[in-house]
């Protein structure tokens, strides 16, 4: 069969494909878990992150496999989400309610102002919330991402500078996301992606992750060479990973609850 022929009736690639399932733990709670079926995975395999409990299965792995392997594991999930519950502080942003925010890791005075256009700023006392008589949640959560983000790449700014002059080039962007599990990464084409939720905790730690991606561009991996490009920047570094090991799943699911 000539290569253009067999081009045509290729089967298309096969994409990612998400659905839920229904499991009763050993206590007897019902709970729901994203099912992810993954054309790159190599086994089943379940995991759990502030979003909740993930079973993930490669393409040859059966609906029944999956439910088997989630009944077997009943225990062990019950217990990880025992050990990973949000803390109390991890709620929604509520209009005229929430009296703090998240910030440089504090817990910063919100006050609730009356205007015409929605506007967040940081002020000396605080945080305001400028608040129209009318405005849906997506704004409200578009504005506080926007305001988070901003605050997030002052810091960057003041940091930034420092590391530089050592470094062969500079990223070529600096995005800032939500990420999942990842607090950084650097793309082949230099450009990065930093977590949002970097700004809610201590400056040191965010500035540890900034360094650790710009230090990539020195050494792709993390081997010793690495390590070593990372200590001679940035001493502290082993308290900072310490930090996040603590904290940083709570700072993840305090960011998701406020921009719910």
């Amino acid at each position: 069969m000539p290569a253009s022929t067999r081009r045509l009736i290729a089967r298309a690639p096969q994409r990612v494909e998400r659905d839920t399932v229904e499991l009763v733990l050993e206590d007897g709670r019902n709970i729901t878990v994203q099912r992810v079926r993954d054309p790159r995975a190599r086994r089943v395999k379940l995991s759990i992150d502030e979003r909740g409990p993930r079973l993930t299965l490669p393409l040859r792995a059966s609906l029944v496999t999956g439910e088997r392997f989630l009944h077997e594991h009943r225990g062990w999930l019950q217990a990880q989400l025992a050990r990973h519950q949000p803390a109390g502080d991890c709620a929604a942003l509520q209009p005229g309610t929430s009296t703090h925010l998240p910030l440089r890791g504090e817990d910063v005075p919100l006050h609730w102002d009356e205007g015409r256009y929605l506007r967040i700023e940081r002020r000396e006392d605080g945080i305001h919330v400028q608040l129209p008589p009318r405005v849906s949640p997506a704004s409200l959560a578009r504005a506080l991402r926007a305001f988070y983000e901003a605050e997030a790449r002052a810091d960057i700014g003041r940091w930034l500078p420092a590391y530089l002059p050592r470094l062969p080039r500079a990223p070529r962007a600096i995005r800032l996301k939500v990420l999942s599990s990842l607090w950084g990464s650097l793309a082949p084409d230099g450009s990065m992606a930093l977590d949002i939720a970097l700004v809610l905790g201590r400056p040191s730690a965010f500035e540890y992750v900034l360094v650790h991606e710009l230090c990539h561009l020195l050494q792709a991996n993390h081997s010793p060479a690495f390590w070593r490009e990372v200590e001679q920047r940035f001493p502290a570094w082993r308290d900072e990973r310490e930090y996040f090991h603590r904290e940083g799943r709570r700072l993840k699911a305090r960011l998701r609850a406020l921009l719910a």
